[in-house]
């Protein structure tokens, strides 16, 4: 069985991303199984509309899941996949909380 795209931290979570620059609009596409990631196969597709230059992708990645979880954008911190489509995003808080809460606003299910 394939770990979810949400991983408990000891002061947070962290999100394992799949990014696609360059598209057509900003957008969250729910899980995808992603047979190109080493250690997880399940990541949270993310959508966004900037180029992968400058860090430019990056950037609107966390905006865009700031927005979408209603929380401070310095609440999240990207800790790997700068320059990969494979991402992963910690966000800062109570573990317990933030699963439940990033769970229910992304409809993803345990």
């Amino acid at each position: 069985m394939s770990a979810g795209p949400i991983e408990r931290a000891g002061d947070g979570v962290r999100l394992h991303l799949k990014a696609t620059p360059k598209a057509a609009a900003d957008r969250l596409g729910g899980v995808v199984d992603d047979q190109g990631a080493r250690a997880r196969s399940r990541r949270l597709a993310v959508r966004v509309t900037a180029p992968p230059a400058d860090g430019a992708a990056n950037a609107a990645v966390l905006k865009l899941l700031a927005k979408a979880l209603s929380l401070r954008k310095t609440s999240l911190t990207l800790i790997s996949g700068a320059a990969s489509r494979h991402k992963v995003v910690h966000v800062a808080g109570d573990p317990d909380r933030l699963t439940a809460e990033i769970t229910a606003r992304l409809g993803l299910g345990s």
